[in-house]
């Protein structure tokens, strides 16, 4: 399984072309995506129209939806966030970290257009599904 970030979604709902959302058109045929709630929210708020929102709720309601953050996540999130500040790195959004977290204590790979994953991929072991065949 490759949990998709709301970065990629977004990017695939806006008819995107790039590496990271034709690598998830080819995970969607061989059914290997999942989803964190949390996207769910970051995504859907953004559509205003009540038949596109329906559309892709369907759409994303038809994989795996795994919750982002529970108790264990949180603190972990806080010790990598505060890792990543002692090596110079601040990460710009919390639920990037939350993401990142989760993804890293499931061992599941990330496909992120989002540059504040990068950190997490480098020092803290965190899967690149772009760099994972």
């Amino acid at each position: 399984m490759i949990f998709v970030d709301s970065s990629v979604w977004i990017a695939v709902l806006r008819g995107e072309r790039s590496a990271q959302t034709e690598r998830f058109r080819s995970l969607a045929l061989a059914d290997q995506l999942c989803t964190g709630d949390i996207m769910l929210t970051e995504v859907l708020q953004g559509v205003p129209e009540p038949a596109r929102f329906e559309r892709t709720r369907a759409r994303m309601m038809a994989i795996p939806i795994l919750p982002v953050c529970d108790t264990r996540s949180a603190l972990r999130a806080a010790e990598h966030y505060r890792t990543l500040r002692s090596l110079g790195v601040t990460i710009r959004k919390t639920i990037d970290t939350l993401v990142a977290t989760r993804c890293i204590l499931l061992d599941l790979p990330l496909l992120h257009a989002d540059r504040d994953f990068q950190p997490f991929v480098t020092h803290l072991g965190l899967r690149d599904a772009m760099v994972e065949g």
